[in-house]
């Protein structure tokens, strides 16, 4: 399951993200969005879990959590098509 998340702090990398979710499950990705032109974090990134039942533990336990100062939100990813 793919897990999309915001509001993170600008100093949130990858690395970061997999820690966190790690702790429910097996993260197969964890990627921070980054200004193209900057590098720098735009706030939100995507968490690719391989299992859905601990993908929703995950959402359940850390959406609206603080970490690294901010108040984050997760929840399922969009899929289009």
């Amino acid at each position: 399951m793919k897990l999309f998340v915001s509001n993170l702090s600008f100093n949130t990398d990858s690395e970061d993200l997999t820690r966190i979710f790690e702790v429910y499950g097996r993260v197969v990705s964890a990627n921070v969005m980054e200004d193209k032109f900057t590098n720098r974090s735009r706030g939100f990134g995507f968490v690719q879990m391989d299992n859905n039942e601990t993908a929703l533990l995950a959402i359940k336990e850390l959406h609206n959590t603080k970490f690294k100062g901010q108040t984050i939100v997760v929840n399922r990813a969009a899929i289009n098509g």
